[in-house]
C-alpha cells in the first residue's frame, strides 16, 4: 500500500487528507484551524471516527504539521507515504503544470506573493513545514492557475497600456484551475466525448464561482482574473464591478483601497444584496418567505450566471456539454433551474425529476438540447486531482 499526502494551507488554517495512491480512496483526513490566534485547534477523520484536539493557544502551521506527523505515525501509515501534494494557489506565469518542489520552485512562488498576498505566503509556510517534518519524501506543488494558461492573448489580456502588463504581469490569471480540470476529464468520461474533439463550459459554484470555456483539454477562457474577484455573483465576492466605484467610494466614503477591496471581497456577493446570508439554502429559505433581498439576490447569481455561460460558448464556437458543479452546482437544484429555465432559448429542456434528484453527491444529466448538448452535474474533487499530479510528477523522478 502506498498514499499520498495533501496538503492545503490557508493563512490560518490547514487542511489535509492521506489518499490510496492505488484505490484513489480517503483513509483519513483533517483541518486545523485558528493557527496562530486563541483556540487553536485541530479535527481529525479516520474510520468514521471524529476527534477534535487543541493545539494550545498561538500554535501555528508548525505545531499543526507535528501533530499530523504524530496522528500519522500512530494510525501506521508514515512510513507508507509515497509523496506529499500542495495546493498552491498561484503560479504566475510561470507554471503551466504542477512542478516539483525545488528551491527554484520555492523562489517563483515566493515571486507570485505579490499577486496573491493572501494566499500564497500560506502555501508556502506549509511546503516549508512539511519540507521539515517529512525531509525524505518529494514534494509537488499543483497550482490553480496552471490550467488557465493556455488562454489566448485576447482573453487574457486586459484592454489597458501593455507595458502593465509587461512590467506588472497585470493580465488575467484565473483560478480553480483544478476543479475545471478535473471535470472536463470526467465529462469526457461520463458522455463519451471525443478526448481531441470537445467543447465543455465547467460552472464551478460555490462560495467563490467561476466558469471556464474548455476546448479539446485546454482553457480558452475563464471568468475569474487577476484576482478571484472578477466574474460571477459569488457568496461574499461582488464579481464584475464598473472601476470607476472604487474612486467613487474612495471619494464619498473617505476609505482607502484596502477598505474597498475588503468590501468587494467580503462584504459583497449575495451576502451584502440580501442583507441576510451568503449561503444559498438560507436564502432560498428566505425567498419563499417573501425576503425581497434574499429573493434579488439569487435572482442576480442566476441571471448573471446563464448571461456568462451564453458568452462563454463563444471562444468554443459549439458547445457539447454544460456542467454544474461545486457547493451550489451540486446541490443547489432550484439555481440550476433557474439557470437553464434563463438558457431555454438555446432549446434546453429542464428535466424536472432529474434536476431535483441531482443532489447530495448524485449525479447525471439535467437538461438537453439539440444544438447545445447536454447540462449535467458532476462532483468535483481537487484533491483526486492533486494526487494523480502528484504521482504523474514523481513518476518521472
Amino acid at each position: 500500500m502506498s498514499y499520498i499526502l495533501i496538503f492545503n494551507c490557508g493563512s490560518s488554517s490547514l487542511k489535509f487528507s492521506l489518499m490510496d495512491a492505488d484505490s484513489e480512496k480517503v483513509e483519513l483526513s483533517g483541518l486545523a484551524e485558528r493557527l496562530g490566534g486563541n483556540g487553536a485547534e485541530i479535527t481529525t477523520k479516520c474510520n468514521g471516527d471524529k476527534i477534535v484536539a487543541s493545539l494550545g493557544n498561538g500554535s501555528g502551521h508548525q505545531e499543526a504539521v507535528e501533530y499530523i506527523l504524530a496522528f500519522l505515525k500512530e494510525k501506521g501509515y508514515l512510513e507508507q507515504i509515497q509523496a506529499i501534494g500542495h495546493r498552491v494557489v498561484h503560479g504566475g506565469n510561470k507554471f503551466k503544470s504542477s512542478a516539483l518542489i525545488d528551491q527554484e520552485v520555492l523562489d517563483q512562488i515566493e515571486a507570485c506573493v505579490p499577486l496573491a498576498p493572501l494566499h500564497n505566503p500560506a502555501n508556502l509556510i506549509g511546503i516549508k513545514t512539511a519540507q521539515v517534518a517529512f525531509p525524505h519524501l518529494p514534494q509537488v506543488a499543483v497550482f490553480d492557475t496552471a490550467f488557465h494558461q493556455t488562454m489566448p492573448e485576447t482573453a487574457y489580456l486586459y484592454a489597458i497600456p501593455m507595458e502593465l502588463y509587461r512590467d506588472h504581469n497585470v493580465r488575467r490569471y484565473g483560478f480553480h484551475g483544478t476543479s475545471h480540470r478535473f471535470i472536463a476529464e470526467k465529462t469526457i468520461d461520463t458522455l463519451g466525448l471525443d478526448p481531441n474533439d470537445h467543447c465543455i463550459i465547467s460552472a464551478h459554484l460555490g462560495n467563490g464561482s467561476s466558469l471556464a470555456s474548455i476546448k479539446n483539454g485546454q482553457s480558452m477562457d475563464t471568468t475569474m482574473g487577476f484576482t478571484p474577484l472578477e466574474g460571477l455573483v459569488m457568496g461574499t465576492r461582488s464579481g464584475d464591478v464598473d472601476p470607476g466605484i472604487v474612486k467613487y467610494l474612495s471619494t464619498i466614503l473617505n476609505i482607502d483601497s484596502y477598505e474597498i477591496d475588503h468590501i468587494l471581497n467580503t462584504k459583497s456577493g449575495l451576502l451584502g444584496v440580501s442583507e441576510l446570508s451568503n449561503d444559498c439554502r438560507t436564502l432560498w429559505a428566505a425567498a419563499k418567505e417573501g425576503h425581497h433581498g434574499a429573493q434579488v439576490a439569487l435572482e442576480m447569481m442566476n441571471y448573471r450566471l446563464a448571461k456568462k455561460i451564453v458568452s462563454y460558448i463563444v471562444p468554443l464556437g459549439r458547445l457539447d456539454a454544460l456542467v454544474f458543479t461545486g457547493g451550489i452546482g451540486q446541490n443547489d437544484f432550484m439555481s440550476r433551474k433557474k439557470v437553464i429555465e434563463h438558457l431555454g432559448f438555446l432549446g434546453y429542456h429542464l428535466d424536472e425529476a432529474a434536476n431535483e434528484a441531482t443532489v447530495g453527491g448524485a449525479e447525471g444529466v439535467i437538461a438537453t438540447s439539440e444544438t447545445f448538448g447536454q447540462a449535467l452535474v458532476l462532483c468535483t474533487d481537487e484533491e483526486l486531482m492533486i494526487v494523480r499530479d502528484t504521482l504523474d510528477v514523481i513518476a518521472c523522478l
